[in-house]
């Protein structure tokens, strides 16, 4: 059933992408000289040339004339995220989420400063740069206002609500060299961190009986991290060419802990007191040979693992929906399509996708991607099960585009094939709107 599925997929997939390939190859002839933009000469004939980011522009569109000005990259200050997720049949008791985020990022000569704001779940990064050498202090904090639950089958378990966040600082030091093509994003980082913070949970009026919380406690360990980013970028900021990587490695340490229950088996405290994490990324993109480069195929692969396999409800990797991660910072993120923000929690996970993207126009980008997924999930409010093995995949058809106010506008409508609703089939929309300041 689930290779059917997937070869299913593979055909709308293929299907789709020559239809918008011969459908828009009108779109290709060259302009007149003075009208060409994003172009380059190749010989006596035109080639296309796809408009980067931050790059002047001047075309036309429809007759009239388009000038988009020269862009500095390392001063950004834009509500990057507006808009929700819509899921038919409801995923963990939920018909639409609300999304909405702030995003500032500023490069001075030897600062840098990049923030991201949601009030309840926050990050931000500060560097001094000493030539090759950074000092890093990064903050973060997860305290929603509201318990949450665990999503088992597709559903909530309500005996599972809690309360519970974190909030934490780091402080480390890293050497950084930037790399080809030189964009402001184009980087190979080492860094390592010590990180402390504090980790807090309160029952519910909901929670179940049998649920037994650990104390609340001192969180501290080692970070160390790995990047590499060598992506050019499009106009609208996704990856055009090049590739990127990363490795995690987290090393941590509660001060006060005990056995615990989360509504399903005791955990016991000396085994989840410490724990270490893996985990890492490979992404590239690339022309697909003999089509122009308005056509790019797009490749990533997402990874972790925890080696005794000790990770508990806070400890746990977790796998959620969300946008598909472009920027530099934010690559290490693994989503899946169709899925409730941080709905899994895993102690090991694999995540791959294939995708072709084609530009319509030059603010304009249809994408078509496969997403697939293996992953050792952590059951805790079950008596009976533990751990879940569970491999699915999903295809997503989406649209990134400019829009009025020097806006963007980000659309995608994704089918799972049941690994996010136990077997059962399902599918979510997602509406994003960005405005740059």
């Amino acid at each position: 059933m689930r290779a059917s599925m997937f070869r299913h997929h593979v055909k709308i997939l293929c299907t789709l992408a020559c239809v918008f390939v011969f459908a828009t190859a009108r779109a290709e002839e060259p302009l007149p000289v003075e009208q060409r933009a994003g172009q380059a000469l190749d010989g006596a004939h035109d080639e296309y040339r796809t408009p980067l980011a931050g790059d002047e522009l001047n075309t036309t569109f429809l007759g009239y004339p388009i000038h988009v000005p020269q862009r500095n990259r390392d001063n950004v200050f834009a509500v990057i995220t507006l808009g929700g997720m819509y899921f038919t049949p409801q995923l963990g008791g939920s018909d639409v989420l609300p999304i909405g985020a702030l995003y500032w990022r500023h490069r001075w000569e030897k600062h840098n400063v990049r923030a991201l704001v949601s009030i309840f779940q926050n990050e931000l990064d500060l560097t001094r740069s000493f030539g090759e050498l950074e000092l890093l202090g990064h903050l973060e904090n997860e305290t929603l206002p509201v318990p949450t639950t665990e999503i088992v089958n597709g559903k909530e378990v309500k005996e599972s609500s809690i309360w519970w966040g974190t909030f934490s600082g780091w402080l480390g030091t890293g050497w950084r060299r930037p790399v080809a093509p030189y964009h402001v994003d184009n980087d190979l980082k080492l860094q390592a961190f010590y990180h402390a913070g504090y980790l807090y949970s309160n029952t519910s009026r909901d929670t179940g009986p049998q649920v037994r919380l650990p104390p609340d406690t001192l969180v501290h360990g080692l970070r160390l991290r790995g990047r590499y980013d060598s992506f050019s970028r499009n106009l609208l900021e996704l990856p055009h060419s090049g590739w990127a990587g990363g490795v995690d490695l987290e090393l941590t340490r509660r001060d006060t802990w005990s056995d615990a229950n989360y509504g399903g088996g005791d955990l016991r405290g000396a085994s989840t007191r410490d724990y270490v994490k893996f985990s890492g990324y490979l992404s590239g993109a690339m022309g697909i040979p003999g089509l122009s480069e308005r056509n790019r195929l797009l490749a990533s692969v997402y990874g972790g693992f925890t080696p005794d396999h000790n990770l508990d409800r806070f400890s746990s990797f977790r796998i959620g929906g969300g946008p598909f991660p472009s920027e530099n910072v934010d690559l290490i993120r693994h989503p899946y399509p169709g899925a409730v923000f941080s709905q899994f929690y895993a102690s090991d996970y694999a995540i791959g996708t294939l995708e072709y993207r084609r530009e319509l126009f030059f603010f304009l980008y249809l994408h078509l991607r496969e997403t697939f997924v293996w992953a050792n999930r952590n059951i805790f409010s079950s008596p009976q099960q533990k751990f879940s093995e569970a491999r699915g995949d999903a295809f997503s058809v989406g649209l990134t585009s400019g829009f009025l106010w020097q806006s963007q506008l980000y659309l995608e409508y994704t089918r799972d094939n049941g690994f996010l609703r136990n077997g059962a089939s399902g599918s979510s929309l997602l509406v994003l709107w960005s405005k740059i300041f």
